[in-house]
């Protein structure tokens, strides 16, 4: 009779569960104390519908199963091929009458089984209370089902991939984890890297490729969404929310990194079909991944370590081209040794190695100078209109969300104003403090066709001599702010996106007073009359105090629905001013003002405010330039500063 080669060795499967079982064991029963707790919850009187019960799943499926897995996998990972970091058990498993695909199947599906049995005992046990209760739901529990089966499958052959490149056990759970992260970790390091020498550049993260970080990009985009109606007792004493449904968005990632996780199971399986028994101990077990690994090390050293390095010794957040590139050089060395020796598992690894310190003092110059230079236009870029999805531009206080089609004259004047900003990068990096500057934060945040982000966040000093003269950013600014079109905006005027949802007055002789959405939207329209009239809105960037302003203030909230991506919110604060007659006529009708309310701030408390003397006596004491600001919103100001330059 022909022989047949066997796959899968029934003997050894039994072996890794009953040899492992504290493990699982373990596992389960932190598992089975779930389903416990939701029986003892139960016989409380806690109430549970089928609804309530898929949320729960599909939160667990969102926001835990993914670290659990992360975890528990590389632990069952570690325990089925820890066999491959000894000589002794590798050669032992090696001379069995086993052949590697066999040994490989066994070992993954064992390691598979004692995943999965913490999962399905949580989950059979959770199954049969919503039975016994009343509260199960077929759906919730199936897509439940899939998620676990599917990530379970990916993260576990991801760590199988990585158990494959080392030959160490120490460094196989360093390689998992840094595998899983490296590109959050990468996404940082050269964030911070290109902060410091690009003009505008304040985001320390972006995650243009967080994809590439399974357990990040799962949680943040994976989201349950539910549903709710507010239902009346039949009484009618009040009303009670009930779910009326749930949803998984973006539950199909979880299908795509199984696919992945197909992928790296091939991998890992050439890896080991072709894996030297004598790599035992390696930290890596691949020939071709070690100049990988060791370039990796220095090039994260000389990134992380050289800002490091930098930051201690300089203590400056903007970097030069000279001293950066010296850090990196060191750090990166470091690096660059220290990966040699655990390669070589050895000290001795100097002899010959000034080229690869070459290389890496002409790459670090070599980055540091093409950044300097912007070499690849990243201060100057401003994205084309018809490239733009929605653009947040944040300035003077307020935030305008402008949509392309809808914002096209904002939209403009946004975009020449990104522009003059960024030609004027040398001035604004260069420009020396005087008392007659202002400072005004402005960022920019497009949103992309494609989904990608882009942000740029600027701190600009402004003059009266330059806003008055066109051309400048100075003039576009005040030119955008103070436009009727923005105005309307920062008051959702003519927008059925949003609705006004409440307003409330504080700062009243007769203390506070909310109201109603319809007195709100009587309120604003108010406003927007004032506006009209000239009366509210003119943000003047250099006004020295709020003398003018009336205590009472206006708060509006809005909102609006954005269909599957749920509903923004978005407020503004209203600082009263005598001149604005349309809305304090109305609070008056209200009967919420009283004589006292009317009357300025810098009347009513005359002690606050300072005359000019007082400045030129804080200039001679403190310094030989002083200067007093705003910081706030187009309707007043929020906050007072004073600034000074020491002599």
């Amino acid at each position: 009779m022909p022989s047949r080669t066997s796959c899968f060795n029934r003997t050894l499967y039994r072996k890794n569960l009953t040899r492992f079982w504290p493990m699982w064991g373990m596992a389960s029963f932190a598992g089975a104390l779930f389903p416990l707790m939701l029986f003892m919850q139960i016989q409380r009187g806690y109430s549970v519908k089928p609804l309530e019960m898929t949320e729960m799943y599909y939160n667990v499926a969102a926001y835990a199963l993914p670290v659990v897995s992360l975890f528990y996998a590389v632990l069952c990972a570690l325990a089925v091929w820890s066999y491959l970091y000894t000589s002794r058990s590798v050669g032992l498993m090696h001379a069995l009458p086993i052949r590697r695909q066999g040994l490989f199947v066994t070992n993954f599906l064992s390691g598979m089984t004692m995943l999965l049995i913490p999962y399905a005992v949580t989950g059979i046990l959770t199954v049969l209370m919503s039975l016994l209760f009343g509260f199960f739901e077929p759906v919730g529990v199936l897509v439940a089902t899939g998620a676990v089966m599917a990530e379970s499958f990916f993260y576990f052959s991801s760590a199988t991939a990585v158990a494959f490149v080392t030959g160490n056990m120490f460094a196989m759970p360093a390689l998992y984890f840094i595998f899983h992260f490296l590109a959050v970790i990468m996404d940082f390091m050269v964030s911070t890297f290109a902060n410091g020498f690009l003009f505008g550049l304040e985001r320390e993260y972006n995650g243009v490729v967080e994809f590439l970080s399974p357990t990040v990009y799962l949680m943040k985009q994976m989201r349950v969404d539910t549903e709710y109606t507010q239902i009346a007792n039949p009484d009618g004493s009040y009303y009670r929310s009930e779910i009326t449904s749930v949803t998984m968005e973006n539950g199909h990632l979880v299908a795509i990194y199984a696919a992945v996780g197909l992928v790296l199971l091939v991998l890992a399986w050439r890896l080991y079909r072709r894996r030297s028994s004598e790599s035992a101990g390696d930290v890596v077990a691949v020939g071709w991944m070690k100049p990988v690994f060791r370039w990796g090390v220095t090039v994260c050293g000389a990134l992380l370590g050289g800002q490091a390095l930098y930051l201690l010794l300089l203590a400056d957040g903007t970097y030069t081209v000279i001293p950066m590139a010296i850090c990196m050089v060191v750090a990166g060395g470091i690096g660059y040794y220290a990966a040699s020796m655990l390669l070589a598992k050895s000290l001795r690894v100097f002899r010959g190695s000034w080229k690869g310190l070459v290389a890496l003092a002409v790459l670090s110059a070599a980055l540091c100078v093409g950044l300097e230079a912007d070499a690849f236009g990243v201060e100057r870029r401003v994205p084309d209109a018809s490239a733009i999805e929605v653009l947040e531009m944040r300035t003077a206080g307020n935030t305008y969300r402008l949509v392309p089609g809808e914002d096209d004259l904002l939209m403009d004047r946004a975009r020449a104003l990104h522009g003059a900003v960024a030609a004027d990068a040398d001035y604004i990096t260069d420009f020396r403090y005087s008392g007659e500057a202002e400072y005004n934060s402005i960022s920019f945040t497009y949103t992309l066709k494609g989904g990608v982000e882009m942000s740029r966040r600027y701190w600009v000093p402004l003059t009266r001599e330059r806003m008055a003269r066109e051309g400048t950013y100075d003039f576009l600014l005040n030119d955008f702010v103070n436009c009727e079109a923005a105005k309307a905006k920062r008051l959702h005027l003519g927008d059925s996106r949003y609705t006004v949802e409440s307003a409330n007055i504080w700062g009243l002789e007769n203390d506070t007073y909310d109201f109603n959405s319809r007195e709100a939207g009587e309120l604003l329209a108010a406003v927007g009359r004032d506006m009209q009239n000239g009366n509210w809105g003119e943000y003047d960037f250099f006004e020295s105090d709020d003398a003018g302003c009336l205590e009472a203030c206006l708060e509006f909230s809005f909102y609006y629905d954005s269909g599957w991506n749920g509903r923004h919110y978005d407020y503004i604060s209203v600082n009263l001013r005598p001149e604005m007659k349309e809305t304090l006529g109305l609070l008056e009708r209200m009967g919420l003002l009283v004589k006292e309310d009317l009357r300025p701030l810098g009347e009513k408390y005359p002690e606050r405010y300072r005359d000019e003397a007082f400045y030129r006596e804080y200039e001679t004491v403190y310094g030989n330039e002083a200067s007093v600001g705003i910081i706030g919103g187009a309707d007043g100001a929020t906050e007072v500063f004073v600034a000074g330059v020491t002599a």
